[in-house]
């Protein structure tokens, strides 16, 4: 028997199916999909059995052990490994790795170990016992099949030992599962007729297209969601659920588990690595019918899919775009739900243009939700121009904002703040010779964090305490200029000293379980305040929020890009639509040096609609996505000269093999030098364009033995 084995190497050029032998001993347990371990040149690595063969007429080396005698990849996910590799121009193994867990990939010092729990049984033998102790412990077999070993030390540890010797009593090795579930049985709520009526369409509707629910916030989509798995359930089928930000990961968690008990099963980075391997295993032997996660839960291995939800499906997170394979977990989703012919459902207040478009086009099947469930109206919305107000007040917070949020405490309401910019100050600069102090390894200024006084790069990591002078002239004459949530933190205290303020933002959310406490702590009323970045504005229901501030409405609108003003208008219609939740009426305050730009403008109004056909006729006229397919190609290495170079003869190579192709650079990245590393882009922008893979391949193929150059390729880039 010969084994075809795909090494566990991230290599271009070890990226194909080696031949192995298999051992007699091991031919009965060779499957296609488990994991061995295989001589490797001078190496011995592990890797995927993807070929089962009679023979070969080459002298191989054999197959040293099988690693996991149960299946690792099963038939979908080998088969959704190659689709991966020919869309994204991956290699096969790191598309293959994406989809497991840390413990399941090859690498020094991951192994995970199980972990067991001793029980005991009852055996056959009558024996009634001799002591108080022994009599105690086989009357509780009366009433119990298995006990844990705890309980019966507690009585007494010889008279157990006594009853195993006897072969009274039997000790069982029993897996206990690393991740526990709090779960407290909620009433199911009673739908809409418009939210029974989107559950109807996608339990009793064609498969073949996929459903856009666009539903405003507040509208009860978790609801139609959890109604759409019960009916998948009740048909013995399983439910994929992504959300796309680990903070919502913990509320979803709770209203499904609530709702499902220990059906669920949770994926996501939050996890500690032993909790992601029990997790992914219990989802395997088909211990768990519900997956909820982040990214990586689309490529969770249940059998029998019975539906597929993206919520908050116009979140970029769903793409991973800063290493291979470069995937939308909306392409995995479309994919699986054809592969098991069930329904895929993208749930969103506020879609991407491309989902819209598609639904527009008859793509996807449009499904609305345009009421809240209490009846009540979306919150009332306040543009403040900025260009006005600063000129009267120091603070990054205006008077009417903080009139609001003192109203708001005294009606034993909340607030929520929102800054998309962490850290207490955005640079340091002196004001004697105007140097800015940057990061050493990058081309981008150092953050300042007040709490522990440092100077922070959010790209590298690069970190430094916070100089007495100016490292350029010496001079005492240091200040820190811009704003993150540190700072506005701090006038919070200094403004508002009664306020009980709660900051969540990465820097607060570190520690494993962060995020978690912090939102019960909220909702439980333990503050008044929560201010934070963008974890805090999409999701969260708590319905004491009745005012949200957004206190710079334009860190997203000045950013470089074409999605720009797209993903300025979804972050604060997602942000206000935290206001006003339950039955008292919301407001939304929004700062901003530009009130008339449209993004923000059709905020005021909840008007997505409206933005949506502004957003898209800019789009046409500048020829980008929905009407135009993008590619991104990053030329990167240590020798900027070098790689202008060769981004150029990619550029002139790619112009003489795409016809119909638009080739734009290629151009410097806005932040050229990352951890010493140089970077140039080249975009593409094509309708359509048949050999488009294959010449990248070439281009990229070309490359692969070249340690000087490293070549990215992105298809649908969500940012340059």
């Amino acid at each position: 028997m010969v084994a075809g084995v795909l090494v566990q190497l991230a290599s271009q050029n070890v990226d194909k199916i080696f031949d192995y032998s298999v051992p007699r001993e091991l031919e009965d347990s060779i499957k296609l999909g488990i994991r061995v371990l295989v001589p490797f040149g001078r190496q011995t690595l592990e890797g995927f059995v993807l070929e089962i063969k009679d023979s070969s007429q080459l002298e191989l080396k054999e197959i040293y052990s099988i690693v996991d005698y149960d299946i690792v990849l099963n038939e979908e996910l080998l088969s959704l490994g190659k689709e991966i590799q020919h869309d994204t121009l991956s290699t096969l193994i790191s598309a293959y790795q994406v989809m497991l867990p840390k413990a399941l990939k090859a690498k020094a010092g991951t192994t995970i170990h199980k972990k067991f729990h001793t029980f005991y049984k009852m055996g056959q033998n009558n024996y009634i016992g001799t002591s108080v102790p022994q009599r105690k412990i086989l009357e509780l077999f009366q009433s119990k099949d298995m006990i844990p070993k705890e309980e019966l030390v507690s009585i007494s540890s010889s008279a157990l030992s006594t009853l195993v010797e006897k072969q009274v009593l039997f000790p069982v090795q029993i897996e206990d599962y690393r991740l526990k579930y709090d779960i407290h049985q909620d009433s199911k709520k009673v739908l809409t007729p418009l939210q029974q009526q989107v559950v109807d369409k996608v339990i009793h509707g064609d498969y073949e297209r996929p459903f856009l629910l666009f539903g405003v916030t507040g509208s009860g989509k978790t609801e139609v969601y959890m109604n759409i798995i019960e009916h998948v359930l009740s048909q013995g089928k399983t439910a994929i659920i992504l959300v796309p930000e680990i903070s919502l990961t913990p509320q979803m968690v709770e209203q499904f588990s609530n709702r499902f008990g220990n059906q669920i099963a949770a994926l996501h980075s939050a996890l500690s690595d032993g909790e992601k391997y029990d997790e992914w295993r219990r989802i395997a032997r088909g211990e768990a019918s519900i997956v909820i996660g982040a990214r990586s839960a689309i490529f969770a291995p249940l059998k029998n899919i019975g539906v597929i939800i993206m919520d908050e499906e116009h979140s970029d997170s769903y793409k991973q775009g800063d290493k291979d394979p470069r995937y939308h977990a909306r392409d995995i989703a479309i994919w699986r739900g054809k592969y098991h012919c069930c329904p895929v459902v993208l749930g969103s207040a506020t879609p991407s243009l491309e989902s819209m478009a598609r639904a527009n086009k008859g793509v996807y099947q449009l499904l609305v939700l345009n009421k809240r469930v209490n009846g009540r109206s979306l919150p009332d919305v306040e543009i403040i121009d900025m260009n006005r107000e600063a000129k009267n007040s120091s603070s990054h917070l205006t008077q009417v904002l903080l009139d609001e949020i003192k109203h708001c405490i005294d009606r034993g309401e909340q607030t929520i703040l929102f800054l998309n910019r962490r850290g207490f100050s955005t640079f340091v600069t002196c004001k004697n010779c105007a140097e800015t102090i940057k990061c050493p390894h990058c081309d981008i200024t150092l953050t300042y964090h007040k709490s522990n006084k440092m100077l922070r790069c959010h790209y590298c990591g690069y970190a430094t305490p916070l100089p007495k002078v100016c490292p350029n002239c010496g001079e005492e004459a240091l200040s820190d200029l811009g704003v993150g949530t540190e700072k506005i933190e701090e006038e919070l205290h200094t403004l508002l000293p009664y306020a009980r303020v709660l900051r969540m933002d990465v820097d607060t959310t570190s520690r494993k379980g962060a995020h978690k406490k912090m939102i019960e702590a909220f909702r439980n009323h333990e503050y008044d305040i929560l201010l934070g970045t963008q974890i805090v504005a999409k999701g969260l229901d708590f319905p004491d929020v009745t005012l949200v501030g957004v206190v710079n409405a334009d860190t997203s609108l000045n950013i470089p890009d074409f999605r720009s003003s797209e993903n300025t208008y979804s972050l604060l219609s997602q942000v206000a639509g935290r206001s006003g939740r339950s039955d008292k009426q919301g407001k939304v305050l929004i700062q901003t040096f530009n009130p008339d730009h449209y993004a923000i403008s059709y905020v005021k109004h909840h008007d997505y609609l409206g933005f949506y056909k502004e957003e898209m006729f800019v789009r046409r006229k500048l020829g980008y996505p929905p009407y135009y397919y993008l590619c991104y190609i990053k030329i990167s290495g240590k020798d900027a000269k070098y790689i202008f170079q060769e981004a150029l003869k990619i550029k002139q190579s790619l112009e003489r093999m795409l016809e119909h192709t638009t080739i734009l650079g290629p151009t410097s990245l806005p932040i050229f030098r990352v951890n010493n590393i140089y970077r140039y882009g080249i975009i593409l922008k094509y309708k359509k364009e048949d050999r488009l893979r294959q010449d990248l391949f070439r281009v990229k193929n070309h490359y692969k033995t070249n340690n000087k150059v490293r070549i990215d390729i992105d298809f649908s880039p969500s940012h340059f």
